[in-house]
């Protein structure tokens, strides 16, 4: 999701429906942001093809969407403040979140990645998965390591400089809690201005309703603090 005062946010696949809290777009809007949010490659709204579409193009084609969906939104809606917006994503979300850190630092002031890729050769062997990576780029990790890091955020780090919150679970086997850990000390040892926020009884998903009280809270915060009120 992106957001800016009023906020943008980037993400996707996301429902717009009241009981439900776990990146609900409406709690965004219900804090005097704006909310932009792009169908980008790789979703399945447009039928299989475009769903499969993302395979091997984990960093282009849906990175091409979300900018042409960001200048399209900025040009079509005056209300949003192009320079003050935030990205947040979870999962490949997080990943993305990941890549724009590396590949596409303006116009955001923050970053919020949640339980993200950090490095898909890593997660490649250690997800709960077995053979996920290797659907994604038709190719196991070690016949074609070049379709790996093609796209791997851990290879841009040098480039890191927006400030990052990083949220990760302890009990997520999906996208193992050593992917946000990498991610908070990259940017720790970048000295960009960063902060984790750890759950450690939650797996990919936010379930509990303190826990997601609280991560709404630390999210606000986090994008007050770089946006303003």
């Amino acid at each position: 999701m992106w957001c800016s005062p009023p906020t943008t946010t980037l993400s996707k696949n996301i429902r717009l429906h009241s009981s439900f809290y776990r990146w609900n777009p409406q709690v965004w809007a219900g804090m005097g942001y704006a909310v932009v949010m792009v169908d980008f490659h790789g979703s399945s709204g447009y039928g299989e093809p475009f769903a499969k579409s993302i395979i091997g193009h984990w960093g282009d084609r849906p990175l091409v969407d979300l900018q042409k969906g960001w200048n399209y939104a900025l040009g079509r809606y005056g209300f949003l403040d192009g320079e003050r917006a935030c990205a947040l994503g979870g999962s490949y979300g997080g990943y993305m979140v990941a890549w724009i850190a590396g590949n596409w630092t303006q116009p955001w002031k923050c970053l919020v990645n949640h339980d993200g890729v950090f490095d898909i050769r890593l997660m490649s062997y250690s997800t709960d998965i077995p053979g996920f990576q290797q659907s994604q780029d038709d190719a196991p990790t070690w016949i074609k390591p070049e379709t790996v890091e093609r796209f791997n955020p851990i290879d841009h780090v040098a480039d890191w400089s927006v400030p990052m919150l990083v949220v990760h679970s302890g009990r997520d086997d999906r996208v193992p809690l050593d992917q946000g850990m990498g991610a908070y000390g990259a940017a720790q040892l970048k000295h960009v201005p960063s902060e984790l926020l750890y759950f450690p009884d939650e797996n990919h998903w936010v379930l509990k309703p303190q826990n997601s009280v609280q991560w709404y809270a630390t999210v606000e915060a986090w994008m007050k603090r770089w946006l303003g009120s």
